[in-house]
């Protein structure tokens, strides 16, 4: 199941917990002790926040056959689509990702991670059941243009394949023969490709030693940095980063940034590298693929493919926009990109913004269609719309949000959103209008909601 961690040996470190170094053995030990707490059948839900916690239920569920489901948010609207997709469901937490009030709302079963306990036989002793390939590891679910998450599923081989050409391209950057002994610390969910793929498999397939906590606020981040020996990586966010980089404190130096989610302006790239010392690896992926590509930001926009991985372009008869594709290499099928490249050849490219209506929020991808739909499922609300305002480099813009909704305030048509959108999406400012630009189909143009959305913040309303 484990055959890199196999070759570390039994005492090689494989993550942080508690303040505490953990082997591979006490890690196995773990897994196998968890694994025989799950019930024999259903589909766990994994909501773990400790990133450690989260790997030990995740692999218990694999050694038991069963494919767990990743949810990017524990919103309670989230949470009843899954179980009603998937009726023999359960909730894998450690304490923090589902609270009681919630749980028994649910109504079912949940099972709390455990971890350490009575000696099992020795795992390198015993060896673990063999894991097919080709098994349904885990289903990460994103928000598509539909009110119900999308569901990708990724086999292990694809899994393991990808962390291992990933870390063959980073250690590459670093000069290193490999990442054996790279101690991550991560800012983003596990539940999160990135945060999957960055964190946790490069641990499993590459060496690295992750660190269990998910540090948010500066002053978090700089003291769990501090604590950890090196070498060192800070994996995040451009919105972490930059919330990182303006705080004022005095930054431990780091042996690597890894950064996704959104692309890095060069000014706060080169902030970066200088105040953390290390250099900062950009990395361009999505759901469905995983991580596809790497730049060393400073050095240039241009991205690289990684791996054996190649793009293509394609275009419909009459269609206006072109389609972009990765495909080759670990992929078992071509991926359809949802971003507007520029190809330079099949193995780089440039970024050139967002495809059709997904919208990237703090690192999180919505449409703007599925938004629209919670919106206008308020009751009051007669008509509405989501718009998110121009780009600024290093910083994050949040959407407004204009409703035709005489007996709502501003705040309740928040509260009402909370339930139903991640945060990232939830608006700072509600605009009350008399109507919406619409055509006598219905419809509304990009460009009629842009005039109309300038005019009216322009005007103060």
């Amino acid at each position: 199941m484990f055959p890199f961690l196999k070759s570390l040996g039994p005492q090689a470190p494989l993550a942080w917990h508690c303040g505490m170094s953990v082997s591979c053995r006490e890690f196995l030990s773990d897994v196998r002790r968890f694994a025989a707490r799950l019930p024999d059948r259903g589909t766990p839900i994994n909501l773990c926040v400790d990133r450690y916690a989260f790997t030990v239920a995740w692999m218990a569920a694999l050694r038991r056959g069963q494919t767990s489901l990743m949810p990017q948010n524990p919103l309670p609207a989230t949470l009843q689509q899954l179980q009603e997709a998937h009726p023999h469901s359960y909730f894998v937490c450690d304490g923090n990702g589902l609270d009681e009030a919630l749980a028994s709302r649910l109504a079912r079963p949940v099972v709390a991670v455990t971890l350490g306990g009575p000696g099992d036989p020795d795992p390198w002793e015993t060896p673990d059941p063999e894991i097919d390939p080709e098994r349904h590891a885990v289903c990460l679910l994103t928000s598509g243009s539909t009110d119900r998450p999308q569901p990708h599923v990724k086999s292990w081989r694809i899994l393991l394949d990808s962390a291992q050409v990933a870390a063959q391209r980073i250690a590459e950057t670093l000069g290193w023969s490999g990442l054996v002994g790279l101690n991550l610390l991560a800012t983003v969910p596990p539940q999160h490709s990135y945060g999957l793929e960055s964190s946790v498999l490069l641990s499993l397939a590459a060496g690295a030693v992750l660190h269990g906590d998910r540090p948010f606020f500066p002053a978090d981040i700089v003291e769990a940095l501090s604590r950890l020996p090196r070498p060192r990586a800070l994996v995040t966010t451009p919105l972490h980063l930059s919330h990182l980089l303006r705080s004022g404190l005095t930054l431990p130096a780091v042996d690597l940034v890894l950064c996704a989610t959104a692309p890095l302006s060069l000014p706060l790239a080169q902030q970066a590298e200088r105040l953390l010392g290390g250099p900062l690896v950009e990395i361009y992926g999505c759901t469905e693929a995983g991580q596809v590509a790497t730049r060393r930001t400073v050095l240039g926009e241009r991205w690289a493919a990684m791996g054996e991985l190649t793009f293509s372009r394609s275009q419909a008869e009459g269609a206006d926009d072109a389609t972009f594709h990765v495909q080759g290499g670990h992929l078992d099928r071509v991926w359809p990109l949802a971003d507007a490249l520029q190809l330079v050849d099949a193995r780089h490219f440039y970024l050139r913004g967002r495809a059709n209506d997904l919208i990237n929020v703090a690192g999180k991808r919505n449409s703007l269609s599925h938004l629209n739909m919670q919106l206008q499922r308020i009751d009051g609300v007669e008509d509405g719309c989501f718009w998110l305002p121009d780009e600024r480099p290093d910083d994050v813009v949040r959407p407004v949000v204009f409703v035709v909704a005489p007996g709502l305030t501003g705040e309740q048509v928040i509260t009402c959103l909370r339930e139903r959108v991640e945060a990232a999406f939830v608006p700072r400012r509600v605009v009350h209008v008399a109507a919406l630009p619409r055509e006598s189909t219905g419809k509304m143009t990009a460009q009629a909601l842009r005039d109309f959305a300038l005019k009216t913040l322009g005007e103060g309303a």
